[in-house]
């Protein structure tokens, strides 16, 4: 309905242009049109005679009353106010609110989706959490909104792929792999102890356990008894073990073992996503970007156009030059690859597919990754406008007064898995997309359970509930809806406000699509859930005549689609029963 408005005014001001009120060079590529915030203010507002009045030489509530008299007659409006300093204020006629309940029964599952002007291909990396551990409830949340974000911009219109990035190589999965180890002997007998500063959940036991009922070839050493954790710290020993464990057990089994347990996490990793809906279309691995000769190309495309140089043995990238605090180490002086260097070829490698454009969810701890990674991008060649980066500030969990620990390597944390047992697939998703994403979230576990109008995601769920329960009656009482029926014109306050905010969905599908705000979503079902409870409380439905029946049951089945559509948006199921 907003762009009936702003159709209608589109032809008014082309009218102007052609009377030669205005001039054509005024008017914006986009009409302004929005909701009024205050009631009586009506259905919609624009202030475009305000944004060109200036430009155009004339005063606003003069060139808002010019606009009025040149709108083309349309049974959208009932009626027209100039307000203020030079609003235009619409009124919606009951047809057209009429019509509202007819193109959703008519669209069903389409109502609200494709409302992009153009749309594009995308590509959205998120999760991407190193392979060494469960996924706990702080990483449940960038999961969340980055699966969420990928089904609003699909139900926009636009080509959504979606991908983990899984860090496959380095020392942290060195580590791992030592840890694996050190379990294995430890259930094959070795008297061997695990070093505190080595991974130590439960996980690994069960890695260990599957690596001796999987492997042909054993991983144990008859000079096990020999290794000795060296060095007094925590890096200096599980270097130690990394550098013992592979002589013991050659490069070959080291590296047999390394891909045993990296395989053994990812799927681990897959299963967690799986507990709340979460499906990635592809698994990019490091590896890939080593191997393929990308990370020195793209090393010497910096060096290409003059970005790198060398200093104290190391080599750099001039990143300050591109608006980064200070320039970063691309290769060690012992001759290693920084982590950066291979996450620069993994991005160029995102932006040369074919789409147009990459957004990455991190979290919190990677702000300050985004001014080097914008930098190498451009100073690769590639345009950084079309790298987006969204920070995800991380969960917190609390029971009662206690804030749970989120240790991967000390195996102290709250797996999404657990959580997920605990409140179920539908609470989770909804309780982690409630707040905007760069906002810290306290999750309360207690409030997800409840079974209470203080649940935003029960309360939800319970207007679709109600309403099924509804049609579940009809039949029960052999009431038969006339399909053809239903037209009567509705005119108590509350049906009124109901269609009102049904007719907001097409609308609020396309602000959250353009602002990355998926949160728009879950506010907007709760405000339509408000609503449609104040009017199941207020007006009789099979009770009342038979065409003004009908055209109550049309409405709120209208509102049992939009339900339906926003809660698949946010990946939340619409339980006919509660």
């Amino acid at each position: 309905m907003k762009h009936k408005i702003q159709q209608l005014l589109k032809h008014s001001l082309d009218t102007l242009v052609t009377a030669k009120e205005i001039d054509s060079a005024v008017l914006p590529k986009v009409i302004p049109v929005e909701r009024p915030r205050r009631a009586g203010q009506g259905d919609y507002a624009s202030g475009i005679a305000l944004a060109i009045a200036r430009a155009a030489g004339r005063k606003p509530r003069d060139l808002a009353a010019l606009i009025r008299d040149s709108l083309p007659s349309s049974t959208l409006v009932n009626s027209i106010e100039i307000a203020g300093p030079g609003f235009i204020n619409f009124f919606i006629s009951e047809q057209a609110l009429m019509d509202v309940i007819t193109d959703v029964l008519e669209q069903r599952e389409r109502y609200g989706t494709g409302v992009v002007e153009k749309a594009g291909s995308i590509l959205i990396e998120f999760v991407s959490a190193n392979p060494t551990g469960p996924l706990h409830v702080g990483h449940g949340r960038g999961a969340a909104y980055g699966d969420t974000l990928a089904r609003l911009l699909r139900a926009a219109g636009h080509q959504v792929s979606t991908e983990y990035y899984v860090n496959d190589i380095g020392r942290q999965m060195d580590i791992l792999t030592v840890s694996v180890w050190i379990r294995y002997l430890q259930l094959e007998g070795d008297a061997i102890s695990l070093p505190k500063a080595a991974y130590q959940g439960d996980y690994i036991v069960d890695i260990a356990k599957h690596l001796r009922q999987r492997q042909d070839v054993g991983f144990d050493s008859q000079r096990a008894a020999e290794i000795e954790a060296e060095g007094t710290s925590d890096d200096e020993v599980l270097d130690s073990l990394i550098r013992q464990a592979r002589e013991l057990l050659g490069t070959d089994h080291f590296t047999l073992l390394r891909k045993f347990v990296l395989t053994e996490m990812v799927e681990v990793i897959r299963a967690d996503l799986g507990t709340i809906g979460v499906v990635h279309d592809e698994w990019f691995f490091e590896s890939q970007v080593t191997q393929s000769g990308e990370l020195e190309a793209a090393i010497a495309a910096l060096e290409r156009n003059g970005c790198v140089y060398e200093s104290e043995g190391a080599t750099w990238f001039r990143s300050s030059d591109y608006g980064d605090e200070k320039d970063r180490v691309l290769r060690r002086s012992n001759g290693e690859l920084t982590y950066f260097s291979t996450d620069i070829a993994y991005h160029l490698n995102k932006l040369r597919r074919g789409h147009d454009f990459a957004i990455n969810v991190w979290g919190a701890d990677h702000h300050g990754y985004i001014a080097r990674m914008k930098a190498a991008v451009q100073a690769a060649g590639e345009d950084a406008e079309r790298l987006h980066i969204h920070i995800v500030q991380f969960a917190a969990l609390w029971r009662g007064k206690q804030k749970i620990p989120m240790s991967t390597r000390a195996g102290e944390f709250v797996s999404l898995q657990e959580m997920v047992d605990e409140i179920g697939r539908d609470a989770t998703r909804f309780f982690y997309v409630l707040r905007k994403p760069e906002q810290h979230l306290d999750f309360d576990l207690e409030l997800a359970k409840s079974q209470s109008n203080e649940n935003p995601v029960y309360y939800v769920q319970y207007a679709h509930a109600r309403i099924c329960s509804v049609f579940r009656q009809m039949k029960e009482r052999s009431i038969v809806r006339d399909a053809n029926g239903g037209h009567v014109p509705l005119n108590e306050e509350v049906e009124l406000n109901l269609i009102r905010q049904i007719s907001r969905f097409p609308e609020v599908v396309e602000s959250s699509a353009k602002s990355f705000e998926p949160h728009q979503i879950a506010y907007y079902l709760r405000d339509l859930s408000t609503d449609f409870h104040a009017f199941y409380n207020r007006v009789r439905i099979l009770d009342s005549e038979p065409e003004l029946r009908d055209t109550r049951l049309n409405l709120i089945d209208s509102v049992r689609q939009v339900l339906v559509n926003g809660l698949d948006i946010l990946g939340v199921s619409a339980p006919e029963s509660m």
